[in-house]
């Protein structure tokens, strides 16, 4: 048994072997992002948006396309407040998935921002977006909620009860919601 001094490689092969060590990098990037996104997302959970969102950020270096990331990082925006930087983010997954209510759900929040601070233009922006969310999914959690804490601030105290009341319906233990409710009831 000799041992080989040469190796050669078969005429063609070459391209072959380069797009191996290609898909190997990209195996090895989606890696990287899946656990960075599993990362940010248990930041998340613990209300640790900072931290979250430099985990995050580095996932989304590596896959700016990645729909799961951006909702992820934009929801650490705007837990931070740093809602002028989770609106493009958003507006860009909104494009790429435009059926996935999380995407509208988190956009509608970033155009909202602080709810006492927001103008009409972006209170409208954030009531099309949850719309939209609804239209995607009808059980969206928070969404009807949110609704109608915008709809309160604006005294459509109407509009305001019935998705209140919606919300209860979506979550029966929502006791923000049960609690507005009330509270607009014994106003009326």
């Amino acid at each position: 048994m000799g041992q080989r001094e040469h190796s050669e490689v078969s005429p063609g092969t070459e391209g072959y072997l380069e797009h191996q060590e290609t898909e190997m990098t990209d195996e090895a990037r989606a890696h990287r992002v899946r656990e960075l996104l599993n990362r940010g997302a248990h930041l998340l959970s613990s209300r640790r948006p900072g931290e979250a969102a430099a985990v995050l950020e580095e996932a989304y270096a590596l896959d700016p396309e990645n729909v799961d990331v951006a909702i992820n990082l934009g929801g650490a925006y705007v837990m931070q407040g740093k809602f002028s930087k989770a609106v493009p983010l958003l507006e860009a997954a909104s494009e790429r998935e435009p059926n996935n209510s999380m995407v509208w759900t988190n956009l509608a929040a970033a155009y909202l921002g602080r709810l006492e601070l927001s103008s009409r233009e972006m209170q409208d922006k954030a009531i099309a977006a949850f719309e939209r969310a609804l239209s995607v999914d009808p059980q969206a959690p928070n969404v009807n909620y949110n609704l109608g804490l915008i709809y309160k601030e604006r005294g459509d105290l109407q509009r305001a009860a019935a998705h209140f009341w919606r919300a209860l319906e979506v979550n029966p233990n929502d006791r923000d919601a049960r609690w507005w409710l009330d509270r607009i009831q014994r106003e009326q």
